[in-house]
Order: C-alpha cells, then sequence, then structure tokens
C-alpha cells in the first residue's frame, strides 16, 4: 500500500509540474506580447510628434495665384470681378451709362433675359460630374447619341463581377424611357419602357446579356440634351451620358468644277456718301480680281448709279449704319467665304485673298484678319464672370501661333480687312442697332463660337488721308467726318447696350 501510493502521488506532482510549467509559459508569452505592444505604442508617441507627421497642404499662395494668372488678371474660383483705371487703362463703369431712374428696371429685365438664356441654351452651366469608382461596371463615357423620339442601343454596359446575389440592377433616366431587347420574365426585368429599370438576377452570364441589349427611347422632342442615366448595382455607382441631339442638315456652298477664287470668295463693303472712295476701291480689286463678285451695301441720301460687272449695289434707308449694313451685304453672299473691306481700302500686289483661303481651308478657323498698311491690329477679349454680371477686358495681342501657318496667330478680334466665313458670320450677324463706330462688338457678341486668327502677310492699302482735290469731294468728306465723329450719346448708348445684353459690369480696354 505504502509503495503504490508513493507512485500515484508521484504521478499527480508530474502533472501539477507540468500544468504549471504550461501556466508558466502562458504568462510570459503575454508578458512578451503585452510589453511588445506597449514598446511599440511608446514608440509611435515617441516618433509619430506633430513634426513628423504628413502635413497636407497647397502651393504657396505666389505658385497657387500664378497658376490662374492670365494676362495680369486672376481667373481662379471667385464670384465678383472689377474693372480698373489706370493711367495706361480705360476703364468704363457701364451703370454709370444708364439713367438712374431706369437701373433697376433695366437690371430685372436684365435677369429675367439671362435666366431664360439659360434655360434654353443649358451648357452655359453644366454641373460638375465626378466618375465614381466604377469597377466592375462598364458604360459609354461618350457616344451614345440618340434622335429625338428615336430609340438606341446602349453600347458597352456590362458587369465583371463574380456575382449580384442580393442585389438588384437599377438603371434610372430623365429624359426617356429604359428597356431591354432581352426576353426574360417579368420578375427578371421590371419597369420596361419607364424612366427606371430594374433586373434582378444572379446569373452573371444571364445578367450581361439583358445589360447588352439595354434600349434607350427619347420621349419629348429634345434639342442637345444630355440625360445623364444611373447604373447601380449593390454599392457600385456611375452615371454616363445619353445625348438627344437631331443631326443637323449641312448647309455646303458649291466652288464650282474649276474651285476658282470667284466661285469661293466675294467682296463685301458699306459704303456712305463717298463714291469717289468707293470707286478706286472696285478700281483697284478688278486689276486683281477681274470677275470676282463685289456686293456694296449703300445708305447714303442721294445714291449715285454704280454701273459695273459683277457689282451688286443694294440701297438702304438713308443713315440707316454701319451694322445694318454689314448685315444686308452679307446676306447676300452665295459663296463659302466673304472679304469684308472698308470703301476706302485699296489692292496692291500683296492682298492675296488666296492665302486667306489657304488659311481658312486648312484649319478650323472661322475668320482670318489680314494688314491694313502693315497695321494687323489685333486683340485678345478676357472675360471675367462675377455673380450679378461679368467683365470682360480687351488687350492687344494674340493667345498663340497658328499651327502650319508662320505668319499667322490665333487670337479674339482683327482689323476691319478679314475671310470668314459666310455661314457661320451670319449665325453671329452685326447688331443693326450700332449704327455709326463699331467693330469689335461683332468679335464680342461671336466669343466662344467664333474661331479667329490674324495673318501678317496678307496687306491691304489704305487710300491716302489727305483733302480730295474735287472741292465737291471735299465737301463729302466733311459731311462724312461730321456723321463718322464719335459723340458722347452714342458712347453711352453702346455701353449701356453691353450693360443689358452681354450682363456686362465692366470692360477696360488697353
Amino acid at each position: 500500500m505504502g509503495k503504490g501510493h508513493s507512485q500515484e502521488s508521484l504521478k499527480l506532482w508530474r502533472h501539477k509540474y507540468f500544468y504549471m510549467l504550461i501556466l508558466f509559459l502562458a504568462i510570459t508569452i503575454y508578458s512578451f506580447i503585452y510589453k511588445i505592444k506597449v514598446l511599440k505604442a511608446e514608440t509611435a508617441t515617441e516618433q509619430d510628434t506633430p513634426e513628423d507627421l504628413p502635413v497636407f497642404k497647397v502651393l504657396p499662395e505666389d505658385k497657387y495665384n500664378s497658376i490662374f494668372l492670365f494676362n495680369g488678371f486672376w481667373l481662379g474660383p471667385k464670384n465678383y470681378c472689377e474693372c480698373i483705371k489706370s493711367d495706361k487703362m480705360e476703364a468704363y463703369q457701364l451703370e454709370n451709362f444708364i439713367d438712374k431712374d431706369k437701373l433697376a428696371p433695366l437690371t430685372e429685365r436684365r435677369e429675367k433675359e439671362f435666366r431664360d438664356y439659360q434655360r434654353r441654351y443649358s451648357f452655359v452651366n453644366k454641373d460638375v460630374l465626378v466618375a465614381q469608382p466604377n469597377i466592375p461596371l462598364s458604360y459609354p463615357i461618350q457616344g451614345a447619341e440618340v434622335m429625338p423620339l428615336h430609340t438606341i442601343v446602349i453600347p458597352g454596359l456590362g458587369f465583371h463581377g463574380a456575382s449580384t446575389e442580393g442585389h438588384k440592377v437599377i438603371l434610372q433616366a430623365s429624359f426617356g424611357g429604359l428597356n431591354t431587347l432581352a426576353d426574360v420574365s417579368e420578375d427578371v426585368v421590371q419597369g420596361r419602357g419607364e424612366k427606371e429599370l430594374i433586373i434582378s438576377i444572379a446569373h452573371v452570364a444571364l445578367l450581361n446579356h439583358i445589360l447588352q441589349h439595354v434600349t434607350y427611347t427619347s420621349t419629348k422632342y429634345l434639342l442637345d440634351v444630355v440625360d445623364m442615366v444611373s447604373f447601380r448595382i449593390g454599392a457600385h455607382h456611375v452615371k454616363f451620358p445619353v445625348t438627344i441631339q437631331q443631326p443637323r442638315l449641312p448647309k455646303l456652298f458649291d466652288p464650282g468644277p474649276e474651285n476658282n477664287i470667284r466661285n469661293l470668295v466675294t467682296i463685301t463693303t458699306k459704303t456712305f456718301l463717298r463714291y469717289h472712295k468707293l470707286r478706286v476701291l472696285i478700281k483697284s480689286i478688278r486689276q486683281y480680281y477681274p470677275d470676282i463678285t463685289i456686293i456694296v451695301a449703300d445708305d447714303s441720301e442721294h445714291p449715285e448709279t454704280i454701273q459695273e460687272a459683277n457689282v451688286e449695289h443694294f440701297i438702304m434707308p438713308f443713315g440707316k449704319g454701319w451694322f445694318a449694313g454689314r448685315n444686308l451685304a452679307i446676306s447676300q453672299v452665295t459663296t463659302k467665304y466673304y472679304l469684308w473691306v472698308d470703301d476706302d481700302f485699296s489692292f496692291t500686289e500683296k492682298t492675296k485673298i488666296e492665302k486667306l483661303v489657304d488659311v481658312l481651308e486648312n484649319t478650323d478657323l472661322d475668320v482670318v484678319g489680314g494688314s491694313v498698311d502693315g497695321n494687323d491690329y489685333k486683340f485678345k477679349i478676357i472675360v471675367e464672370e462675377g455673380e450679378g454680371s461679368g467683365c470682360v477686358h480687351l488687350r492687344h495681342g494674340s493667345y498663340h501661333p497658328l499651327e502650319g501657318f508662320p505668319n499667322c496667330v490665333v487670337t479674339s478680334g482683327v482689323v476691319n480687312f478679314f475671310l470668314a466665313r459666310t455661314e457661320e458670320s451670319r449665325s453671329i450677324g452685326f447688331d443693326p442697332k450700332l449704327l455709326r463706330v463699331a467693330h469689335l462688338e461683332y468679335f464680342m457678341d461671336g466669343l466662344g463660337s467664333l474661331r479667329v486668327g490674324s495673318c501678317s502677310h496678307v496687306v491691304v492699302g489704305h487710300q491716302p488721308h489727305r483733302p480730295a482735290t474735287d472741292p465737291k469731294d471735299r465737301h463729302i468728306e466733311e459731311v462724312y467726318g461730321r456723321f463718322r465723329t464719335k459723340t458722347e450719346k452714342e458712347t453711352r448708348y453702346k455701353l449701356a447696350l453691353h450693360y443689358f445684353k452681354n450682363r456686362m459690369k465692366c470692360f477696360t480696354k488697353g
């Protein structure tokens, strides 16, 4: 009994020792891990001081501002603008040219018209759309276009994940109806023909079959509208554009089988009283372009007869005005391009219309100016947008060279000697409210539509400014000068017109 009891006690002691050893090891390991965590925490506390943490900052102020500088103007995010007068800079505050008692109702009408303009031309203010992380969805970024009241299959829709288990596929449109050409049950596809299409299926191959045949139908006759269609599966959500666009019929001008300059270009001018200047112009044109068509718009009080081959002479009411004359002349052009000249210009051997045609034929420009006796006056139009209205700044010069044409540059406006695409120019038009001194207003109205260039190597001459030798012509020039001189009343009218028509606060010119 004593020996057996002793052996049993030994076994119990060994087991007890074994468990104590395990417990000791566990405590030791736990203590070791705990100390490591504490050490890491202390180390992190010691190392991750404010000086060592990454700093989220932007560029220094001068570099930040320089990114948004253009021609000395800061065009970064802001909601105001201003025009400042200086020794070398004229500044016009347009409110000052409107009677104070008329300013408030005029501004109210202006803003109403501006809201209507925004409604009709939705491209003016577009919402910022950010593409969300789109994997595993595929969808068209652009190119999904549908005619009004027509249907297309939306290209590129697909799901590239493993499964859609527990998630519905939801497509939503704003201006049209959605459907699928896939033949599946109503349990799978709901909302056919509606603005929301719901697909309930986990089988990826069948889902993609349905998506590849999803259609978009335009349900209203809308023009130039972009419908941002929503495409959602679970947490994955994207939007893609479907453009509702009516294809436009082209307006083409036939240059004729010979493709000669006469079938490409019509020369246009506006005259008032100065027939002695006009006849010199026509004679100089005939020296270099014997059969080219010349269109003359004439608002003289006592029109004279111009009997010249290929000259179309249109008589207007007396003193109808500069821009009204331009509109009339250009309205009668039947060629692809027209060349605008003043009635006191004179063609020389450097007046090569073909060189200007070559520029327009081989670039996307709409207007290209030349030089008048070496003066290729050109200017940039810089717009600052404000919350209530905008500021416009005119500056001499250009933006950059015109690629492929070493003597030409890209700009906003040019001298009164230019070649232009007839159809694009007519779509802008010349405001007939401007009767006397006007030119740059055409380019202001065309800003954002007309692409303009200037070439210094095509030159037209200017007839001498010295007084005419003939007493009759001298008297005509004196009368012409009185009409030509810009009055304070006309200046006020033009600046007030800009206030309403162009929603301008002010502009500078220098």
